[in-house]
């Protein structure tokens, strides 16, 4: 449902005629912003003079002032002055019989975002103020954005500092029992102590791996070499590369396929994908369980189907999956090290790729996850890159 946002505006004039004509003009008037679901009205207030107009901001501020030039009294300029345009959203307009560049050059020193020349007709003070009411939004939500971000980073620094400290205190609580001399000569607790480490030091470099996978692809940093990709060969890879561990635990690891499956990628971007998604499926598996991994190509898509038959999911973990720093914690899972960033990032990629990825699962029977991947969306994305920057060399 669309929403009116009402901007209060005040217009102060000594001339009663004007400020009433103005009044009429900006009645019912309304404008479609595209920061805006909705559009946009106004409420006019009116002010006879510079020091009834610094009264009235100074009682409650509004948004957009209409400011005349010459008035007894107080000059527009002198009101201009005592305000401060810079601790305040209010945008000043400035309306003059004297429309001269030395005229607007002063009122812009003094904070006035626009002028407007008396006489002007009502089209084009609608015109002024839809650029007033514009460019006052636009401020608004980038100042908006900007709150959100040092939220989003204050959060992010907190989650990710949470996620280091345990693994470093436990390095640290090792290393500190390692330079008692008298622990030494225990080689099955020495042994012990440093594969501790060892494996709470792996953890931290796969957290940040997977961060710095996940910060490359949102900043848009990371340059993309798009070229066909074979996904059945990429599977293959990213399974040879478990190996080592799907031995050491008796676990079965199948790859269903007839022929290729080639597709217009980046080929570090898939192998992502797949190394999350069969990692996943060795790593929350039982020993002596099975990975099936089928890939195939369906009409435009290619569709990758990972499952196992690990520890399963509940919904309410299901719902939670695909979010940053986000681990499944329970008694099954708690000595299952991660960096909780894998799954967002495949989220990532998958849609970068028009694609979807979906779950499903039975706790204590299973997962089964399920990509589907545009086979051309990569090179959509970079043919519209490439217009873009062609039409921006030509000055479109």
């Amino acid at each position: 449902m669309k929403t009116m946002d009402r901007l209060r505006v005040l217009v102060t004039d000594d001339e009663r005629e004007m400020r009433r004509a103005v009044e009429r003009a900006l009645s019912g008037y309304t404008v479609q912003l595209q920061d805006v679901n909705g559009e946009v009205g106004f409420e006019v207030e009116q002010a006879s003079s510079g020091e009834e107009a610094l009264e009235r901001i100074a009682q409650c501020r509004p948004d957009i002032h209409l400011l005349d030039h010459k008035m007894g009294g107080m000059s527009g300029l002198e009101v201009l002055q005592k305000l401060d345009q810079n601790e305040s959203e209010m945008l000043t307009v400035m309306i003059t019989a004297y429309a001269s560049l030395e005229t607007a050059v002063a009122a812009t020193k003094r904070g006035a975002f626009d002028f407007i020349a008396k006489p002007f007709t009502p089209a084009e003070l609608k015109e002024t103020i839809r650029k007033a009411s514009g460019h006052l939004l636009a401020q608004r939500r980038a100042r908006q954005l900007a709150a959100e971000k040092r939220q989003l980073r204050f959060q992010f620094i907190s989650v990710l500092a949470h996620e280091l400290k345990a693994p470093l205190g436990a390095i640290e609580g090792y290393l500190t029992i390692l330079k008692d001399p008298a622990m030494r000569g225990d080689e099955a607790q020495v042994a012990t102590m440093v594969q501790r480490c060892l494996v709470r030091s792996q953890g931290m470099r796969k957290l940040i791996y997977d961060l710095l996978d996940l910060t490359r692809i949102e900043s848009g940093l990371k340059k993309r070499q798009i070229a066909e990709v074979d996904a059945v060969e990429a599977a293959r890879a990213s399974i040879e590369t478990l190996a080592p561990e799907v031995g050491e635990r008796g676990i079965e690891v199948a790859l269903h396929a007839e022929g290729s499956a080639v597709m217009r990628a980046d080929a570090s971007e898939l192998e992502i994908i797949l190394n999350n998604l069969v990692s996943n499926a060795v790593k929350y598996n039982r020993d002596g369980g099975r990975v099936d991994v089928t890939v195939g190509s369906v009409q435009d898509e290619v569709r990758i189907r990972v499952a196992d038959t690990g520890i399963g999911m509940s919904e309410a973990e299901i719902e939670k999956l695909f979010r940053e720093f986000v681990r499944i914690k329970n008694a099954k899972t708690k000595h299952i090290l991660g960096s909780g960033l894998g799954l967002s990032t495949v989220k990532r990629l998958v849609e970068m790729y028009g694609g979807t990825v979906q779950v499903q699962s039975v706790p204590d029977e299973g997962s089964t996850f399920e990509v589907r991947l545009k086979k051309d969306a990569a090179q959509r994305s970079e043919d519209d890159d490439a217009q873009g920057a062609m039409r921006l060399a030509a000055g479109d």
